[in-house]
């Protein structure tokens, strides 16, 4: 999702792998991913969830209070001849019965406009976020 220059490719690689072999075991991390039955050798989708705690707040409705950890769902992807055939909404039902069977506070992902109507049909809403990315200009100057 987004853009990379190419020379970030690698780096961005080798950050990950870092990352991944010590989130995974601990559990910070956790993935899906779907291999069809005829080729059990082939992933053709995965999906990935970060788990962080949070600071005690109250839910986008002020009526509960979220205490606990978050779900981050990351890579959530699917292979181009698989795409529109139900894959990715399986992942994300199997991936989201889990986080509720683990009482997780929240879940909260950044769709692509692709994703976007799958996650909005799960039950996923808009939010008030906004990133940082550097100091407003004024008069064309940072």
């Amino acid at each position: 999702m987004g853009q990379l220059e190419p020379a970030l490719y690698a780096p961005l690689q080798q950050e990950a792998e870092r990352y991944f072999v010590r989130a995974i075991p601990s559990g910070e991390y956790v993935g899906w991913v779907a291999l069809p039955a005829d080729d059990p050798d082939a992933i053709v989708a995965g999906a990935g969830l970060q788990l962080r705690p949070i600071l005690p707040r109250p839910d986008r409705d002020g009526k509960r209070l979220l205490i606990g950890t978050q779900g981050l769902i990351l890579n959530v992807f699917t292979e181009i001849p698989w795409r529109r055939r139900g894959v990715a909404e399986e992942l994300m039902r199997v991936l989201m019965a889990w986080a509720r069977e683990r009482g997780l506070a929240s879940l909260v992902l950044h769709a692509s406009k692709e994703g976007r109507p799958l996650y909005q049909k799960l039950g996923f809403a808009g939010t008030n976020e906004m990133q940082y990315v550097g100091p407003a200009e004024k008069d064309g100057k940072p």
